[in-house]
């Protein structure tokens, strides 16, 4: 054991060490990191068992001119009436069940003036090209009611778009292409119903969240194992020098081959 211990004090085994230890902490930092993906994981399903399937609570207890709680309130079933008031914007490059789209995006006016983002859905791209936009059924006139689920606005991706469409569901793009102030935060649309108890014709309904925990946390448990290989493979690698240099060492049987054999 001192024998490997001083050759592991030499310069070429010294810099080995330094990476075998530099690595083993990127491997415990980048554990720590997918395990914390993971927790958020964990933690967004339960949000959506206590919020996804529950009764609804009024939307204006939960949206207002101050940011969703992503903690607190994300995914909270909501439910409000009011009337549509404004055409429909759409969404580009919106996934829809491994499909890209549009999402339908509509302005429903509240009692009190207040205006809510209500996505009605998804429609699918024109079978004519990006440049043609898709049939999009229009809301219902009058009164509605709608139930959904509460989420925060995006962050806006600042691009130009075609009059009608917005690159993401944010403060900014939907307010300048409506020219009306919106609540923070937007509603995914689960039924819409006029005072008669009718439904109006919509576009497909967004696939529920995603609720898989991927595989952070097995990938977290990999790099923590795979921390002390450096490590093992230095000592492995001295180990092996030092034999090859004992004089004592008994030396291996040359093999034969057969052709060889033959040639006696």
């Amino acid at each position: 054991m001192t024998r490997v211990f001083r050759r592991l004090l030499t310069p070429r085994w010294l810099g080995a060490l330094a990476i075998a230890v530099l690595y083993a902490v990127g491997a415990y930092h980048l554990g720590h990191w997918q395990y914390g993906r993971h927790e958020f994981k964990v933690e967004r399903n339960a949000l959506l068992d206590a919020h996804y399937r529950a009764d609804p609570v009024p939307l204006t207890d939960v949206l207002s001119d101050r940011p969703v709680d992503r903690a607190a309130d994300d995914w909270t079933r909501v439910s409000a009436t009011g009337t549509y008031a404004g055409s429909q914007l759409l969404v580009r490059n919106r996934p829809n069940n491994s499909v890209f789209g549009y999402e339908v995006l509509a302005p429903l006016e509240l009692a009190d003036g207040r205006t809510v983002v209500v996505d009605r859905g998804w429609v699918a791209n024109s079978e004519r090209g990006a440049a043609v936009v898709p049939d999009v059924p229009q809301p219902p006139a009058g009164e509605v009611t709608v139930v959904g689920w509460v989420r925060p606005l995006e962050t806006t991706q600042d691009k130009t778009l075609p009059t009608g469409q917005v690159a993401s569901i944010s403060l900014p793009d939907v307010e300048q292409a409506w020219g009306r102030d919106v609540l923070d935060g937007y509603v995914v649309l689960d039924t819409e119903r006029t005072p008669d108890g009718t439904a109006a014709p919509r576009p497909d309904r967004l696939a529920d969240p995603d609720r898989s925990l991927g595989p952070h946390q097995a990938y977290a448990f990999q790099w923590w194992m795979s921390m002390p290989v450096g490590l093992l493979l230095i000592w492995l690698g001295i180990r092996r020098e030092l034999r090859d240099e004992d004089p004592d060492r008994p030396l291996k049987p040359k093999k034969v081959r057969i052709w060889d054999e033959e040639d006696y």
